[in-house]
């Protein structure tokens, strides 16, 4: 008979790819988490894992079981929830993930007080990129990313709360800072600083502006990396400008904000939103979650039809 330990075990073999480090994710002993998965095998009449390659994989039988073991669990976990969501608990541990440009402006915002609201409700929250959180919320290895949609993933369900503006940030000598009309098109020129690739904000400028080919030769030396916050201080150093979230604006010092312009001819948007896979059960904790960060932004971040919403996928 076919147990959810052993469809436990193999997959977190098949995630973490090491025997000896599932083991320990699984809070067993290597020999224990092995003759299980054997004896699955055993019983399943097919081998799950190929044992002779380093890292270890699924087999192509092997594969269909683990997906299916997935499913397994998930649903397996929807009881515990079903019973707390009659009973109007809201508690147990909630995984999430959010991204680099929403992070450090949105996180201050609302986990304090969803924790003294909800003080059941155990948060571990932690910085990915979008790729990283869909892959791992498809691992079961998350509940929930925050991040830019539409991300037109089939598996991924995508609850918006808010839409931000993009606006532009300049070094405060640039002639952008006085420049009574900004179009789109006036920031598609080599001064313009970005993010590194596998960030969506950077993608969204690129399209937004269509940057595609551009390569920022008046830049004095090429900057790689994930912080708008450095990315701002460089620029207040050495001059050019980039793109920011609204969310930004609002920390950013007094002193500094006549260095923030909006664009004349239209008014472009990001969708934040939160994501999480069709197995998700934790349905209540979700809206309270909804809820609370949705609550957290200024009223007018609601509204959809103040702008155009830019895609970056």
């Amino acid at each position: 008979m076919i147990t959810l330990i052993q469809l436990e075990y193999i997959v977190a073999v098949d995630t973490y790819r090491h025997f000896a480090t599932a083991a320990d994710k699984c809070f067993v002993t290597q020999p224990t988490l092995s003759m299980q998965i054997k004896k699955l095998e055993e019983q399943l009449d097919i081998v799950i894992f190929d044992r002779t390659k380093q890292p270890v994989i699924p087999t192509d039988q092997g594969k269909k079981v683990i997906e299916q073991a997935r499913i397994v669990l998930q649903e397996a976990k929807k009881i515990d929830q079903i019973v707390k969501d009659v009973k109007g608990e809201v508690s147990g541990e909630l995984r999430i993930a959010v991204i680099p440009t929403i992070a450090p402006y949105l996180l201050p915002l609302f986990t304090g007080n969803f924790k003294r609201a909800h003080p059941n409700v155990k948060l571990k929250i932690e910085e990915q990129v979008t790729e990283k959180i869909v892959e791992n919320l498809e691992k079961d290895l998350l509940d929930v990313g925050i991040l830019v949609t539409p991300l037109h993933e089939k598996q991924i369900i995508e609850k918006p709360l808010f839409y931000e503006e993009m606006l532009i940030y300049s070094n405060k000598n640039h002639p952008l800072v006085k420049k009574p009309v900004i179009q789109v098109g006036d920031i598609a020129t080599s001064e313009i600083w970005l993010l590194n690739d596998g960030h969506c904000f950077r993608h969204q400028v690129v399209n937004l502006c269509d940057l595609h080919d551009l390569e920022s030769d008046d830049l004095p030396f090429e900057f790689e990396g994930g912080s708008l916050e450095t990315l701002m201080r460089i620029i207040d150093k050495e001059g050019g400008y980039t793109l920011i979230p609204e969310l930004a604006e609002e920390v950013i010092p007094q002193s500094r904000k006549n260095q923030i312009r909006h664009f004349t001819n239209m008014v472009p948007l990001r969708e934040v939103a939160l994501v999480f896979t069709r197995r998700f059960a934790k349905t209540t904790i979700i809206e309270k979650l909804a809820e609370a960060i949705s609550s957290s932004v200024p009223k007018h971040y609601l509204d959809k039809s103040r702008g155009t919403i830019v895609e970056w996928k």
